[in-house]
């Protein structure tokens, strides 16, 4: 805990972390563990930074939140109200999103491997489809004139921008399998125009995730807005501009933190603004944040269930990469804390493991915290992104609960699975 800064919605009272205003001590106690805790205020503050910084500078703003960095339909009901739509990549997500109330004018289905059930499904709700190349084009011309539809669609334009993040999560490469290269993208929009069932309405552009620095935002808007002048001469008359997502959060918190709303805004907003005026075009301007708007506003609470001492000092807690998979897919940092002894000095340094048959079960190495004993309570910073949304049942383990906090108020959004729910789906073959 030594210089560690906690976001505001986090504090320390009476050596016990808190969430909002709840003691985290007792939502373990009372929801059990391992535990997702999601603050709601911190949401709804993320959302109105994005929206103050943009509309600041731009009347036309829609902000499309990516529901594959959090599902929960509480989350997005949540940003529903906001005014929020959202960016989905399938059919579940876009089932969610108009669940909880956004409307299909709101929502752009994305995705570079849509099956024909997600293109009929998009056409029938009215929803806007990023098309990622020209035979997805054919497709949905097709199924929008058996519908009797006209679909309103945007294609991804790939910007071969070099981003500085995992490789993983770098989706605007020239090397990546998302969006067509921008020197092509003229001749789908060409193809598009002449379709009889379809009607370019937009460009779609995202370059990466847990990105730290704004300059390839930059560079994004750069490319997009030679690529929009070049469309908007060929008599494309665009409704939206979509920028994606892409900004980061800082995990470690004793170092700088994360470039902000206005810093992002500041990055983009001058090309673009530029461009429009020079067209004389004013379209809305869309963007899809994810990880920068839900990510520190959750904590995965986990009980120590022993400690052992070997080569190093392993700490065993009953969440492992079934419930958090970031830290062994991606060698991802998270900041942890004893919650039941939060402010406490370091007395050692601790490794924490989970409990899956794995030797990369690994959430955290080597962490200078207070002694650890068994009974103990973990608290996982930031994982309010890619946490549940990327959980398994692996190993035979049930996905964890959800818990959504409001002030003082605490309710489950989701409970955690039981035995018989690993079981619910699974057939037995009649001559077994």
């Amino acid at each position: 805990m030594v210089n560690l800064t906690l976001p505001d919605h986090l504090s320390i009272k009476d050596g016990h972390l808190w969430i909002g205003g709840c003691d985290v001590v007792k939502l373990a106690f009372t929801y059990g563990t391992p535990l997702y805790v999601t603050d709601e205020d911190r949401i709804r503050e993320n959302f109105q930074g994005y929206k103050k910084a943009l509309t600041s500078r731009y009347p036309h703003i829609r902000i499309l939140y990516a529901a594959k960095a959090n599902g929960n339909p509480a989350i997005l009901k949540i940003l529903a109200g906001e005014g929020a739509g959202a960016d989905v990549f399938s059919a579940g997500e876009l089932e969610i999103a108009l669940g909880a109330g956004m409307s299909p004018q709101h929502l752009l289905f994305n995705g570079s491997s849509k099956t024909e059930a997600d293109h009929r499904m998009a056409v029938r709700k009215g929803v806007r489809v990023s098309l990622d190349s020209i035979d997805e084009l054919l497709q949905i011309d097709r199924i929008a004139g058996e519908e009797g539809k006209i679909v309103e669609i945007s294609f991804r334009v790939n910007p071969a921008i070099d981003v500085p993040t995992h490789p993983k999560i770098a989706t605007g490469l020239a090397t990546s399998k998302f969006g067509i290269p921008a020197v092509e993208i003229a001749a789908a929009y060409a193809q598009a125009l002449t379709c009889t069932h379809v009607v370019p309405v937009g460009i779609h552009c995202h370059i990466g995730s847990q990105i730290l620095a704004v300059e390839p935002f930059a560079k994004e808007a750069q490319v997009l807005m030679e690529v929009v002048a070049e469309l908007h001469a060929m008599g494309v008359k665009f409704k939206f501009v979509d920028l994606g997502g892409g900004l980061g959060v800082c995990y470690e918190h004793t170092k700088e933190p994360a470039p902000g709303f206005d810093a992002y805004a500041d990055a983009v907003m001058p090309e673009i603004l530029a461009t429009f005026s020079r067209l004389g075009i004013s379209p809305e301007i869309w963007i899809e944040p994810g990880r920068s708007m839900v990510c520190d506003s959750t904590i995965l609470l986990t009980k120590v269930n022993s400690v052992k001492k070997a080569h190093k000092t392993f700490v065993n807690v009953d969440a492992g990469f079934n419930t958090l998979i970031r830290p062994s897919m991606y060698d991802s940092y998270h900041e942890v804390i004893v919650a039941d002894r939060a402010g406490a000095k370091p007395e050692g340094v601790f490794t924490i493991t989970g409990p899956i048959c794995e030797t990369g079960d690994i959430l955290a190495h080597d962490r200078d915290l207070p002694a650890v004993m068994t009974g103990d309570l973990i608290a996982i910073l930031d994982t309010g992104a890619y946490g549940y949304a990327m959980a398994s049942q692996y190993n035979g383990r049930g996905r964890c609960a959800e818990v959504l906090v409001r002030g003082e108020q605490s309710a489950l959004m989701r409970r955690a699975e039981t035995q018989e729910d690993l079981l619910r789906t699974v057939v037995t073959p009649p001559w077994l």
